[in-house]
């Protein structure tokens, strides 16, 4: 059996592995105020930010979805590893030597992703080094007569796979991977031969800079796979639909400047990038999908309905118009702008380029046209506009697109501009675009409906409002959810301010939490949170932590998942004062928390006292008035304590 890691060790990963550098490897994250980081959550589809990252105390929480943790739950989530597996891919990150019980696991041990990502790396290293070879001059020459000198070629990782066959097995095999680990990987096949024989390759990596796959470009006329390109097959690592070549060149510039340019081909990318356009990336192995422009703007880290482009780089021919009309059927994915850059010599980036310079390249990506400008006209080509009825067709084919652009001002923009292409009465063109989209809205297509969602996104709906609050995905998640308090419960409002504090400020507390009990808490999640207090603190050895470690034990410590979520969210969701939290702060809250208990008490007791009867249970009754006139004193310095709380 494989050793377990140590606890020191796990400790140390997750101290070190930064969670804002982590999540912001995959999504693009920006200042929310108080200490806490926003973007786009990468667990489940949206297009205002609800996910949240709080530095200080090493935990992200999604408002959203309920997803949360710390970094090493995020990567085991968002990269499905094992717990083993995250941390030792931590580790070596952030440079930890970690030690095992039972002298720790073996290498064909380890586990499965893990080392296939190591497969990759030493595959990527290999064929980089055969670039170098005799027999890998046709590959230097390719390159050559594009552009690419040696250093563009090692920038971007460019190699070469021996015409061997089973060099790279050889080679693999010998730094420790079986066969079976190689054909898993997709870098062998099953009968032994390498996936990739006398190719130019390109690595693709993910936005993390590691390896999951290779893309291979056809160098020899004799080469027995037919096809110019081949790519990885689909492996545990490698998805065609969920991966952009040049992603993790231009992860940084896309979320700095909110923009994302879309190339065909590896080296459109190279060219652009050499150019000045640094956030070029391409579809690999198929066309660009649903899933990439997900994972695009993610990377943007959109903040509002018009927030960045995305700039999508077409032939000017069929093919290109093709691609782009297959592009604006997934339009609604994207909340940036979209673009198309077209090159009317009908070269790609890489031949325009070498034909013209790194600036032709600069300008084409500058010329874009607004994707619905491009695909109405491509409309238009297709009618006889000199007739009466060919104007009138065209005009019933191109006004659903102008209703169905998403910022209404432009609308009017564009139904001038239809107006003018087409030689009609501008109110003519208006009112069939106004019957095109009720149209839409009764038939609940592109958008009707899911516009009107969207829009109340941007608007008046959750997202726009401060703090957490209930969404769409929260309201249809599984019915234990609901189990969890609603943070928009006013009547709550003390409680969960509380509880934020005793994860986010337990220093203030003092050993005996200010003589707060678990019966001050009315919504049970509250409560066993605050019962998993002492557990958390006996983890911790009878320390009283503070920051990611407290946060940590107590997510540890609470009895049910949901709990933990529950812990991550309050984590770091930003406390109601603005500024430093004090000790004064907090004990007015406490005040505040235990008043509203002791109220509790006083209207039960005066209820009891109504119901008794003075003369028949004297004794009772006069036991309960004195309790009443403690409890009642004890409201009044309670009172007076937790009106400090609003200063």
């Amino acid at each position: 059996m494989p050793g377990r890691i140590n606890d020191e060790d796990i400790a140390t990963v997750r101290e070190r592995a930064r969670i804002d550098e982590v999540v912001g490897s995959y999504v693009a994250l920006r200042n929310a105020g108080s200490g806490t980081l926003k973007g786009l959550c990468p667990f489940h589809d949206e297009k205002t930010p609800s996910f949240q990252v709080t530095p200080s105390r090493g935990f992200y929480y999604c408002f959203g979805c309920g997803e949360g943790g710390d970094v090493i739950s995020f990567v085991q989530k968002i990269d499905n590893l094992s717990f083993t597996e995250t941390v030792e891919r931590l580790a070596d990150r952030v440079g930890v030597q970690l030690r095992y019980t039972d002298g720790g696991p073996a290498a064909p041990e380890r586990g499965r992703r893990l080392r296939l990502m190591e497969a990759h790396q030493a595959a990527a290293e290999f064929y980089a080094e055969q670039l170098s070879s005799a027999e890998a001059s046709i590959g230097r020459d390719f390159l050559l007569e594009r552009g690419f000198d040696r250093s563009a070629a090692e920038h971007f990782g460019v190699g070469y796979a021996p015409q061997d066959g089973k060099a790279l097995r050889r080679h693999l095999n010998g730094r420790g991977f079986s066969d079976a680990e190689l054909v898993a990987g997709g870098l062998i096949r099953e009968a032994g031969w390498d996936c990739f024989q006398g190719r130019l390759l390109w690595p693709i990596r993910d936005s993390g800079k590691q390896v999951l796959g290779f893309g291979a470009r056809r160098l020899k006329d004799d080469d027995r796979m037919p096809a110019k390109y081949l790519n990885t097959p689909e492996t545990a690592l490698y998805k065609k639909s969920h991966v952009l070549y040049g992603l993790d060149l231009a992860r940084q510039p896309i979320g700095k400047k909110s923009q994302a340019v879309v190339v065909e081909g590896y080296t459109d990318v190279m060219a652009a990038h050499l150019a000045g356009v640094d956030t070029a990336v391409a579809s690999c192995g198929t066309a660009f999908g649903d899933d990439h422009a997900r994972l695009l703007r993610r990377l943007m880290g959109d903040h509002d309905a018009f927030h960045g482009e995305v700039i999508f780089t077409f032939d000017g021919d069929a093919a290109g118009q093709a691609a782009a009309l297959k592009v604006f059927g997934g339009d609604q994915n994207f909340v940036a702008q979209t673009y198309v850059a077209v090159e009317p010599t009908g070269l790609d980036p890489c031949d325009l380029r070498l034909q013209h310079g790194d600036a032709a390249v600069r300008e084409l990506v500058a010329r874009r046209v607004p994707l619905y400008r491009f695909v109405m006209a491509n409309i238009l080509t297709r009618h006889d506009l000199d007739r009466a009825d060919g104007r009138l067709s065209a005009l019933r084919e191109a006004a659903p697109l102008v209703s169905s652009i998403r910022d209404s001002g432009l609308v009017g923009g564009y139904v001038r501009e239809l107006a003018g292409m087409l030689g009609m009465d501008v109110d003519e063109v208006r009112q069939e675009v106004m019957r095109a989209a009720s149209r839409r809205t009764r038939t609940g297509g592109p958008g009707g409906a899911d516009s009107r969602a969207n829009a109340g996104e941007r608007g008046s709906g959750p997202a726009s409002q401060p703090g957490p609050t209930e969404s769409d995905a929260q309201r249809q998640a599984a019915p234990e959810r609901r189990w969890l308090p609603d943070p928009q419960d006013r009547q709550l409002a003390t409680e969960r301010e509380t509880t934020k504090l005793l994860l986010q400020a337990p220093l203030l507390f003092g050993p005996d939490w200010l003589g707060l009990a678990d019966t001050d808490f009315t919504h049970r999640a509250y409560a066993a949170v605050f019962r998993s207090l002492p557990g958390a603190r006996d983890a911790a050895g009878g320390q009283q932590l503070d920051g990611a470690a407290w946060v940590h034990q107590m997510a540890t410590a609470v009895p049910h998942e949901l709990l933990t979520s529950l812990v991550a969210s309050l984590a770091v969701e930003p406390l109601s004062l603005h500024g430093q939290v004090s000790e004064h702060y907090v004990q007015a809250n406490v005040a505040k928390l235990r008043l509203l208990t002791v109220m509790r008490q006083v209207a039960e007791l005066k209820s009891k006292l109504q119901r008794t009867n003075p003369v028949e249970n004297g004794t009772a009754y006069n036991q309960m008035f004195a309790e009443l006139v403690v409890l009642e004193a004890r409201r009044s310095e309670l009172h007076a304590r937790s009106l400090r709380a609003a200063d």
